[in-house]
């Protein structure tokens, strides 16, 4: 099974991470507004397991063209990077997912929305993500804990604390502490 093996870190400017990226000849690979939808069942027990179902709708700011995904996210491993089984497949009808695990006993219950630049640089993807509420971030995923902490230095980013927290308990964390009850956060 795929594993996923990512550094994420908060950042108060992206510019400092883009000179980095291009001094370093990373490949643009362009900008998204991702819309992601979380789905559990009604005693949540994906969240009390650590897991997560997700569906994605990736739209190319550039093409206007969507690219739609489901993802399983499995519970987070021990360490200092974000490390957990993930599976996903390309969904042609997202509308049509949705109403499918709906129909299977899951249910929405946080949708919300990132600005997103992708890079590659050497083996990894980098991810510089805009999140209402939030702040900006970068994430890098890789094929090991050396390729992912080897770009982390090469974007001169050492010194920032590692989160390993996912979007959504992040999201979640600040909606409940400001008593909100809301599923939606939308640009």
């Amino acid at each position: 099974m795929p594993i996923e093996i990512e550094a994420k870190m908060k950042v108060e400017s992206f510019e400092p991470v883009l000179a980095a990226l291009r001094q370093h000849n990373a490949t643009s690979l362009g900008q998204f507004i991702e819309t992601d939808t979380f789905f559990d069942t009604s005693d949540r027990k994906l969240l009390a397991a650590d897991k997560g179902l997700r569906l994605r709708v990736a739209l190319d700011v550039a093409t206007n063209k969507s690219e739609s995904l489901l993802t399983h996210k499995g519970p987070v491993g021990v360490g200092p990077l974000k490390k957990r089984q993930e599976i996903q497949t390309t969904v042609a009808n997202p509308e049509a997912m949705a109403r499918i695990l709906e129909q299977l006993g899951f249910m929405q219950w946080l949708r919300y929305q990132k600005r997103r630049e992708s890079w590659q640089l050497e083996a990894c993807r980098v991810e510089l993500d805009e999140i209402p509420h939030l702040g900006r971030f970068v994430e890098i995923e890789g094929p090991s804990d050396k390729a992912v902490m080897e770009v982390r230095e090469e974007l001169g980013l050492s010194s920032n604390t590692l989160i390993k927290a996912s979007y959504v308990a992040m999201l979640t964390a600040h909606l409940q502490e400001r008593g909100e009850s809301r599923t939606e956060v939308l640009l």
